[in-house]
């Protein structure tokens, strides 16, 4: 047990020292993880509000499809995403692979289905004299959208927090779109797993700190949003 006490000592040292490989590992993390919930949320919140507001044909088809997306494996994503992306792939010409926009590419396609469902589901769950006092109001579309997304924000935020959590925690697209190149595409969870392989416990327990720290604050918010939704 004494390797772990020291390695606690100096991953805390690293962490005071703000050593660069680990902060470098930190910022590619929360990047891409940041720019991939940026898009999937602008893909993601209009299909997931089509889907839960609209009636159409097909329509329990695709939300059938989204929730079954949001059990697939991280390493079948970055698998598809390598096919496509890779030098042979039809997306080959875009030099995407072992890059950071590869990463987002990856991680986007992560998140996509885990906003579609969940917004899905807040808006299938608004209760209806919400939606028929606003229809008595003599609202446009664009008017009743609005009201509707602005009655719904937090359980939308909800969403956005869960596919936070469940992007910045994942190792396989991050380790076969980005190949794990030091002070390029490292994330937090690719340096925890090469860094322990290695024996250097040290580093793995400095990222592994932040990376609990963030899921710790990233818990707390959905809670929070949890209890505020309620309230409403």
């Amino acid at each position: 047990m004494e390797f772990i006490a020291d390695g606690v000592v100096e991953a805390f040292w690293l962490l005071v020292r703000m050593d660069n490989e680990t902060f470098s590992a930190i910022d590619v993390t929360v990047r891409t993880t940041s720019i991939a919930i940026f898009f999937s949320i602008v893909i993601g919140f209009p299909l997931g509000f089509i889907l839960g507001f609209f009636n159409f044909r097909g329509r329990k088809t695709l939300r059938l499809i989204s929730d079954t997306l949001l059990a697939t494996p991280t390493v079948v994503i970055g698998l598809l995403v390598y096919a496509f992306i890779s030098y042979r792939g039809p997306l080959g010409q875009y030099e995407m692979l072992f890059t950071l926009k590869g990463i987002v590419v990856g991680q986007t396609l992560l998140a996509l289905p885990i906003i579609v469902s969940l917004s899905a589901s807040a808006v299938e769950g608004m209760d209806r004299k919400l939606y028929y006092t606003l229809n008595s109001f003599g609202l446009t579309l664009p008017q009743m959208i609005f009201n509707v997304v602005w009655e719904l924000r937090h359980a939308l935020l909800a969403a956005a927090v869960t596919a936070y959590g469940r992007v910045i925690a994942e190792v396989g697209v991050a380790m076969m779109i980005g190949g794990n190149i030091k002070y390029h595409t490292r994330t937090i969870t690719t340096a925890i797993s090469l860094e322990t392989s290695k024996g250097m416990f040290a580093l793995g327990i400095a990222l592994g700190i932040v990376l609990m720290t963030i899921a710790f604050i990233v818990n707390l918010s959905l809670h929070k949003l949890r209890v505020q939704a309620k309230q409403y």
